[in-house]
């Protein structure tokens, strides 16, 4: 998934950056409310993870503005406030969830993922895929009762898929699910990714549809 992680405190920004990338996401990282408006302007992330207090203005006034402009990302708000009346705040600027520092990774790794996945109106976690069983709250499949292991990127892009199921994903927005604004990108990337998921878990799995993109029919 394509995360955004709004935080001004460089070393909490890095060590979540790390723990979210080696689980196979994207994450771009906004240390300030303007670079977190300008990042939310151009790119579509699956989950927003916001801090409140920011050098250069206060987070609830850039989840307002996003509200307003009719933008329905999920966004967790994650910040040392911890009153009942800054958690009301949030939630009623527009919020979906709410952790208070110092937070576990994996607890807020869980609700990033819970939150994508009713963003993309399917809460359930345990999926029938054609002849595949996924566990998308543990990144696992399985083949005819036996699991297929595949890399934090394989299933960066196979969940992506799954969250589309039905619709064409083009090739730019798979992109968007591998890499964040700094990463260099390989032209033939997505290309590769696909041809390794079909060769792990069937050549009928995923249909390319050409001059569109890609499908999970």
């Amino acid at each position: 998934m394509r995360l955004l992680l709004v935080e001004d405190t460089p070393d909490l920004a890095q060590s979540v950056m790390r723990f979210l990338q080696a689980e196979g996401h994207a994450v771009d990282h906004a240390p300030d409310a303007a670079t977190a408006d300008a990042a939310m302007a151009v790119a579509e992330y699956a989950c927003v993870i916001l801090d409140l207090g920011l050098p250069d203005g206060s987070g609830l006034d850039v989840l307002r503005a996003r509200r307003r402009s009719g933008d329905k990302t999920p966004v967790i708000i994650a910040t040392a406030r911890d009153q009942i009346t800054d958690r009301i705040a949030g939630l009623d600027a527009g919020a979906d969830d709410y952790v208070v520092k110092p937070f576990d990774l994996g607890e807020l790794s869980a609700r990033i993922r819970a939150h994508a996945r009713r963003g993309q109106g399917l809460p359930e976690t345990r999926l029938q895929v054609g002849g595949l069983e996924v566990d998308r709250a543990a990144a696992r499949v399985w083949a005819d009762s036996v699991e297929v292991r595949l890399t934090a990127r394989e299933w960066a892009l196979f969940d992506t898929l799954i969250g589309a199921r039905g619709r064409v994903v083009s090739k730019s927005t798979l992109e968007e699910a591998l890499y964040a604004f700094n990463d260099m990108i390989e032209g033939n990337a997505v290309e590769v990714y696909i041809s390794r998921l079909r060769q792990k878990l069937g050549a009928s799995v995923i249909e390319t549809r050409r001059g569109l993109g890609y499908v999970l029919p």
